[in-house]
């Protein structure tokens, strides 16, 4: 079953990544290993039907075979990288209110988690759950069944993760007041606002919860604080905005924020391991060779 799935996303995914007429699914096909890159994750499912991912965010790091799939609860800045090729795997990005509204009918929404849930979850995949989205999918071939059949094989595909493993996740991270949603929904704003200067009260403000409450629920589910988790934001899009040639590396740091170029220099080294401008030579070139795609803003597929 995994080998059809592989199949329809690579006869369907143009490039390394691919957003689909499907709403809401986006492709994987990657036949070489690339260095690590940085994405920004949306909340969505990742379902890998042939090679493996490695995926670091924070502290942690892990690795989600084929036949896996991988549940990311709120916008994420990760490092990803390749580990096997030929890399196959499809992209559900989550609708909370399909999601909400699906637990009603069921009446199965039952008691929050006691403890904050992580931003990213893997469990492998049913038989089930590959038979409905590899049909997902399929879906490509036929456009004209897109619009009546992709909305109900959507819900099936949604019915069978609350049935799995990662079910108790999805169902805490749709509640409208949970934990969880709050962290989604201060993830979300740190990253709208990661050029602005922010402070700990400030962000904690929005999350409406005290600083240390913030702080402990944050890092649960980044593996980062609230203060690292906008640093590191600020500091990938400089990185981006210098790749792309949007600046000198003075403009760049006044643009997202930093007074001290000083400062910015000597973070941006110890994050990326060279001064601004020799790293931006060094990817440019790099991407130049390879053919690689660069400094993503999330995994769908959608360029800076």
């Amino acid at each position: 079953m995994l080998d059809g799935l592989a199949r329809v996303v690579e006869r369907h995914c143009v490039g390394p990544w691919s957003q689909t007429a499907v709403p809401r699914l986006s492709l994987v096909a990657v036949d070489k290993i690339m260095e690590p890159i940085e994405v920004m994750y949306e909340p969505m499912v990742c379902f890998i039907a042939d090679g493996a991912k490695r995926t670091a965010a924070g502290e942690r790091s892990w690795i989600t075979p084929p036949g896996s799939m991988a549940l990311f609860t709120l916008d994420l800045p990760v490092t990803a990288a390749f580990e096997e090729v030929p890399y196959r795997a499809a992209v559900m990005r989550l609708d909370n209110q399909a999601l909400s509204a699906l637990q009603l009918e069921l009446a199965t929404t039952g008691p929050p988690s006691p403890q904050p849930a992580a931003a990213a979850v893997t469990a492998p995949m049913a038989p089930e759950l590959v038979d409905a989205v590899t049909r997902w999918v399929r879906l490509l071939d036929a456009p004209e069944d897109i619009g009546p059949l992709a909305p109900r094989i959507e819900t099936e595909i949604l019915y069978r993760l609350l049935r799995s493993p990662l079910g108790p996740v999805l169902r805490h991270w749709s509640l409208a007041d949970s934990a969880a949603a709050r962290i989604r929904m201060t993830a979300r704003w740190i990253r709208d606002h990661c050029t602005e200067r922010l402070g700990i009260d400030e962000i904690a403000e929005v999350a409406r919860m005290s600083p240390a409450t913030l702080h402990r629920h944050f890092k649960a589910a980044t593996g980062m604080s609230p203060l690292r988790f906008h640093k590191h934001l600020r500091l990938q899009e400089a990185r981006r905005r210098l790749l792309t040639g949007e600046g000198t590396a003075a403009q760049v740091a006044q643009d997202v924020g930093y007074v001290s170029a000083t400062q910015f220099n000597r973070e941006y080294r110890r994050a990326y391991g060279l001064p601004p401008g020799q790293d931006a030579a060094r990817l440019r070139t790099r991407l130049s060779e390879a053919g690689e795609v660069p400094l993503l803003r999330d995994a769908t597929g959608a360029k800076p």
